[in-house]
């Protein structure tokens, strides 16, 4: 866990990862607040908040008696919300950071291309 985001909040974030990598697919069981506080050793009801938050978003939904499961939609929804956001804040650090360090564009374009070509 990170020490700088609210757990409950790193418990949304952990699930939606988990919807976007596909281990969670549309109509999957979603953990329960209590598995969920099981596994990362926490209080139930911040495991809670954290699902509270993606049932909020229309990420997951509840079945009355059966449990919380992931939306059809929930993928997409995460896809276009990292895309806008989080994917675009990261861009303006990274250009920031390379606007501090003089780094030309086909330098950092280079940096990119060889980051890609070692994970691959």
């Amino acid at each position: 866990m990170d020490g700088e985001k609210p757990i409950y909040i790193q418990i949304a974030e952990w699930l939606e990862t988990e919807i976007i990598d596909g281990t969670l697919q549309a109509d999957d069981k979603v953990y329960s607040q209590y598995q969920l506080a099981d596994l990362f050793n926490i209080n139930p009801a911040t495991a809670g908040k954290g699902l509270t938050i993606l049932l909020d978003a229309e990420l997951i939904y509840k079945k009355r008696g059966l449990g919380t499961f992931v939306s059809a939609d929930a993928r997409e929804k995460l896809l276009t919300k990292r895309k806008g956001g989080r994917l675009s804040r990261l861009v303006q650090e990274l250009l920031n950071e390379a606007a501090l360090l003089g780094l030309q564009e086909e330098q950092l374009i280079e940096l990119i291309r060889a980051e890609r070509k070692e994970r691959s």
